[in-house]
């Protein structure tokens, strides 16, 4: 059995900020094809599943925004783990109306 894992990821990656969205776009049309839980925020996008899963996401994006565009990927990852299982919903849930 797998534990439930939070990742957030924040791509920037180096391409002229005109291509900045359309890059970020097609990052998170990945994420969305992958059959996970996300979360798109203005900063950055969590995901809740499995740590591996989640990490092999992490690594296909940056090869994403290279092939559409960017010439260098800086990304910031969050990793929140718990032996147990730790979703968005326990998290942030009763701030949501």
């Amino acid at each position: 059995m797998s534990v439930v894992t939070n990742v957030s990821i924040q791509v920037i990656p180096k391409v002229p900020d005109e291509q900045t969205y359309y890059v970020v776009d097609k990052v998170i049309e990945y994420i969305d094809s992958c059959n996970i839980k996300y979360e798109v925020g203005p900063m950055e996008t969590t995901m809740e599943g499995d740590l591996d899963t989640l990490l092999n996401i992490v690594k296909e994006v940056q090869e994403i925004c290279v092939k559409e565009g960017a010439s260098r990927v800086a990304s910031i990852v969050k990793i929140d783990y718990k032996p147990k299982g730790v979703t968005m919903h326990e998290k942030i849930g009763k701030y949501r109306k």
